[in-house]
């Protein structure tokens, strides 16, 4: 998604210089859009007024917040579009804060075709200035942008996103083994039912998925587990369990055990098409008596 979000940036013109702790990644993109591919974290703060990072976990966040805070000058700003913790959120905004350093946190969510398409939806966390001086750049990589509160609350907002897409995969990975249990033209299904009241971003974009038993990562099945962790602490402070949160986990769990992990969550198909495949039913003929 990063790269793709770089990409529109540079489109909008507020691409100077980038880096990925991968220098072979940085190196080929800072070549495809004429820009400068710094070796480091602090030659990219010492060259920004404005950075933008986008990271798998939590101590990446700390990780880029800590080394930024000592490069970027003062009255510079952070806008991190990881998903992570709200406290993760806000530890890393007070490391830069004694700086003079501002930290909104702007999880987006809209997979990669999102990020290509310049359509994300980004979920502010920050103060209203910083907001209002994000907005060129978040405009640049976003449709809806939504400012939700102080610092974390960008992160709760992805959160309640976040447990939304488990259940809405779980359902479609259901339906789409029940219709195929049925013997139903799954194609044609999903031209339909894509038009009709149940239908949802998933199930146009990854029910197809489902039909080719093939599933590249859009949303990674691990990074998602990761998400919906983060869920399960966040309620848990609460004393709750939610449970569709549990159930994916342990999905998610059973998919990287076996080494699914790296797939689009859309492979929870696996699971559901084996509650079939174990009743023996998956192609059965009607029983005698049935209509």
């Amino acid at each position: 998604m990063g790269m793709h979000m770089a990409r529109n940036l540079h489109k909008a013109g507020l691409l100077a210089a980038l880096y990925n702790r991968t220098t072979a990644k940085a190196t080929a993109l800072a070549a495809e859009l004429g820009v400068k591919a710094c070796a480091s974290l602090a030659e990219l703060g010492a060259a920004s007024d404005t950075v933008v990072s986008c990271v798998s976990a939590d101590a990446d966040v700390i990780e880029v917040a800590t080394a930024l805070s000592t490069a970027l000058p003062r009255g510079a700003l952070l806008i991190d579009c990881s998903t992570v913790g709200s406290d993760t959120a806000q530890r890393a905004a007070a490391l830069l804060l004694p700086r003079g350093i501002a930290f909104m946190d702007c999880p987006v969510s809209g997979g990669v075709e999102g990020a290509r398409d310049a359509t994300l939806a980004i979920m502010a966390g920050g103060d209203e200035a910083s907001f209002d001086r994000a907005q060129p750049v978040l405009k640049a990589l976003g449709r809806a942008v939504t400012l939700f509160g102080p610092v974390g609350m960008g992160q709760a907002a992805k959160a309640t996103n976040q447990i939304m897409c488990a259940g809405i995969i779980e359902a479609v990975s259901e339906a789409m083994a029940f219709a195929h249990a049925q013997g139903l033209p799954l194609e044609q299904l999903i031209e339909t039912l894509g038009k009709g009241a149940g239908s949802s971003w998933y199930f146009v974009h990854r029910a197809p998925n489902m039909v080719r038993g093939s599933y590249p990562a859009g949303f990674r099945v691990r990074l998602h587990a990761k998400d919906l962790g983060i869920c399960h602490d966040m309620a848990a402070r609460f004393g709750v369990a939610l449970p569709v949160v549990e159930r994916m986990l342990r999905e998610y769990a059973e998919l990287t055990a076996r080494g699914f992990g790296d797939e689009d969550i859309s492979s929870t198909y696996r699971l559901k098409s084996e509650l079939f495949e174990r009743t023996n039913i998956m192609k059965a003929p009607p029983l005698r008596g049935d209509p």
